[in-house]
């Protein structure tokens, strides 16, 4: 983008890396060090909805961008509810299945 001088998908790199890199790997962090929260169902519906909301949130975002075409906007609220909706069962995973050691 800066060689370019086109910003055009910042949107979409910042978002890939707060959701796609930063998020996912606090989770991991945390999943490696409470394996009884990466094991439980929360854990595995916190990935998957994680890893199918983040792409199709992008995606649809940036062909939006890419083509101003306003119609993608669905796409991105359906990809971006996903990744909310697997916020809110991390932290709800959290706070049943991290407890501490001693």
């Amino acid at each position: 983008m800066s060689i370019s001088h086109d910003y055009a998908l910042a949107p979409v790199h910042v978002h890939i890396n707060l959701l796609g890199w930063t998020a996912l790997t606090l989770a991991g962090i945390v999943y490696h060090l409470f394996p009884s929260a990466e094991s439980s169902r929360l854990g595995k519906w916190h990935f998957w909805l994680h890893n199918i909301g983040l792409p199709i949130m992008m995606g649809s975002l940036a062909l939006m961008l890419v083509t101003n075409n306003e119609a993608l906007g669905a796409g991105t609220a359906v990809g971006a509810s996903l990744v909310m909706i697997s916020v809110v069962l991390f932290t709800i995973n959290i706070w049943k299945n991290v407890h501490s050691k001693s």
